[in-house]
């Protein structure tokens, strides 16, 4: 049976089971939900504040302005949740091996995180805000990039011939990862 949790805070959860329940403006802190379901939940509103959400389903999971803080978010497929409102933001989490394949991510703001070898397969990136993050080994491919602001992240490489790049911002010297896909040498005077 689906329960209803509006405007509730659970803290030092840890929970075995799945949580297949609607939370309206909930906040979930020092939780540790590793490789639990939230399998057609609904998670409206929420926050998550130093959680451990690692290898966490998400299969056809509303998940609509959802703030993640200080949180461990890794091996997560969220191109398995409800497209219908898909909303979220980060900020000092670690999000390595997520993957983002073909979710709309348009405005996004990833603060301070990691994302290593994360993958952006065919995804809306427009006017997204990677601040201060690091890219290593992270897949951008068919990813709309347009208007994206890489200019304080580094450890980036993307294609620009297999990606939409228009008023992308990017800095030096990080820009020279545009080129890592020739097979070029780049030599400093």
């Amino acid at each position: 049976m689906k329960r209803t949790f509006d405007d509730q805070t659970f803290e030092k959860y840890d929970i075995l089971q799945g949580l297949n329940h609607e939370f309206d403006n909930c906040t979930f802190q020092n939780c540790d939900f590793s490789n639990v379901s939230f399998a057609s939940a609904e998670l409206i509103d929420c926050t998550f504040i130093s959680c451990n959400l690692s290898m966490v389903r998400l299969d056809n999971t509303v998940v609509n302005q959802v703030k993640f803080t200080d949180c461990k978010v890794l091996g997560i497929d969220f191109s398995k949740c409800s497209k219908f409102l898909f909303s979220v933001a980060f900020e000092n989490c670690t999000l390595k091996y997520s993957l983002f394949f073909k979710n709309d991510l348009k405005n996004t703001v990833f603060k301070k995180c990691m994302l290593q070898e994360v993958s952006f397969i065919e995804t809306n990136l427009i006017a997204a805000r990677f601040l201060d993050c690091d890219l290593d080994k992270a897949v951008f491919d068919r990813a709309n990039l347009e208007k994206a602001d890489f200019t304080s992240s580094h450890n980036y490489s993307i294609n620009p011939e297999t990606n939409k790049l228009k008023k992308t911002k990017f800095s030096m010297p990080d820009v020279l990862g545009l080129l890592g896909h020739l097979d070029i040498e780049i030599i400093e005077n």
